[in-house]
């Protein structure tokens, strides 16, 4: 069935029907009136999947969709004009021009966490740069991947947008298969497994996996703010965020002010799943793995937690060692840690002893920290007096860096990282220079040289 799907895929983008501009631009309008006509169904299956609330799965799925969504339909033809770039004078007569061209037929392996804008929003991108498209949706979040299959395969050709499902069996066959670029979301253990697979038929690989993404809150920040922006973060979808902060490190002389007002907050919040404000953890499994990271932790807040039922309420751990298990591994659910620091070039130089994070964000006034911050620090993006917000802006790409991804996506990113870009060299045929042609000359070989100092002036 899958490969059949591939060979189909294969046909129809050997047709040039995707590489018209009005065909896309007609995809991605039916795209968005297909998730707007259908945001009900969605929205039910991921409530099943999380008790994820409408809002939530509004603000966190269907919002930024459609906003990926415009952002291409807007600048797709931008995006794929021939573009003009400079000559050289050792090439003169000529023009040169880069052209975009799709890559071919694609395959989008997502994440469970937003089981809709990590399966979408890559195959929005995909199909603005003129490829086909086959999705692998994570099976954790069983409702969530049926109802993205239904949906799309009752209003998408195969041939073009295909949604397959299945577990470990199934993505093997899919990371095997000679596709024309693998995108990949999820951990850093099955994404090197990915990268390997691809490397069998040199398919390039985009891989967005995680990490322990650090907070940092110096001694001058505006702490009500901080605290009320790095609650937001943590806590939403649960924790269950890629680029949720990690862990934080608090400046010593906050230290009693810090978790006095962190703990207000969550309490002000009132996160609960009964609340329609806080999801559940995705699966008992992953439920049994965040308690057992509680073991022989200081926690000062919440530790309450019910594995049958998936509840894990908002947890506040101090002073974990750096060979504990929770400061191991990435979170991925409402457990944050807090470290305290007296030094902040102390404080950058153990995160740079870690790897490189997805995310980083730092709370401060101070230029010259915000300066050592991002002169210093190593991870794919971030925020300074703010958390997880650079996602949603379409002019930056989203991406990791080291073993937290390779490649970016998002806007104009995303069209770059599924589109080929041809270098053309065009010149007219009425004049030439021999000087470059056999019989070679010690003549010659001066006028070259000449040639070759003056072109630095061009």
């Amino acid at each position: 069935m899958m490969q059949e799907i591939i060979n189909s895929q294969k046909e129809f983008f050997i047709t040039n029907a995707t590489r018209s501009i009005s065909f896309r631009i007609s995809i991605l309008k039916d795209l968005k009136r297909v998730l707007q006509q259908n945001e009900k169904v969605l929205s039910d299956a991921i409530y099943l999947d999380f008790n994820k609330s409408e809002f939530e799965t509004f603000l966190t799925e269907f919002g930024f969709l459609y906003i990926e969504i415009d952002e291409a339909i807007k600048k797709i033809k931008k995006w794929s004009a021939k573009k003009s770039v400079s000559s050289s004078l050792i090439n003169f007569p000529s023009k040169n021009y880069i052209v975009p061209e799709p890559l071919g037929v694609t395959l989008v392996i997502s994440a469970w966490n937003y089981p809709y804008q990590l399966a979408l929003a890559p195959a929005i991108a995909s199909i603005a740069a003129g490829n086909t498209v086959v999705i692998k949706p994570s099976e954790v979040a069983i409702h969530s991947s049926k109802a993205l299959r239904k949906v799309i395969s009752e209003n998408f050709n195969s041939d073009h947008l295909a949604v397959v499902e299945g577990g470990i069996e199934e993505t093997s066959e899919l990371i095997h298969s000679k596709f024309d670029k693998i995108f990949f979301t999820g951990s850093t253990q099955v994404g090197k497994i990915v990268y390997q697979a691809a490397a069998e038929n040199l398919i390039p690989v985009t891989l967005e996996l995680g990490g322990k993404s650090p907070a940092i809150l110096t001694e001058d920040c505006h702490l009500k703010r901080s605290i009320q922006r790095l609650v937001w973060g943590k806590f939403l979808n649960a924790g269950q965020t890629c680029v949720a902060p990690d862990y934080v490190l608090v400046h010593q002389s906050l230290k009693n002010e810090f978790l006095k007002g962190i703990k207000e907050e969550i309490i002000f919040r009132k996160y609960a799943v009964e609340n329609q404000n806080f999801t559940k953890i995705v699966s008992v499994k992953h439920t049994q793995r965040l308690a057992s990271l509680l073991e022989n932790q200081e926690i000062v807040f919440g530790g309450n937690y019910h594995i049958e039922n998936r509840d894990f309420e908002p947890t506040l751990i101090v002073n974990p060692t750096w060979d504990s298990a929770i400061m191991q591994e990435e979170i991925f659910g409402p457990i944050l840690p807090v470290l305290f620091y007296d030094d902040f070039n102390a404080a950058l130089q153990l995160i740079k002893t870690k790897e490189k994070p997805l995310a980083a964000y730092l709370f401060t006034e101070n230029s010259k920290y915000k300066s050592q911050f991002l002169s210093e620090l190593s991870f794919g993006g971030g925020c300074i007096n703010e958390v997880i917000m650079h996602l949603v802006n379409g002019n930056f790409g989203f991406g990791g860096v080291g073993a937290s991804g390779i490649g970016a996506y998002h806007g104009y990113e995303g069209f770059k990282t599924f589109s080929h870009f041809k270098s053309i060299l065009e010149k007219p045929t009425f004049f030439e220079i021999h000087l470059r042609y056999s019989q070679y000359s010690n003549r010659k070989l001066k006028w070259i040289k000449k040639i070759l100092n003056w072109s630095k002036y061009f």
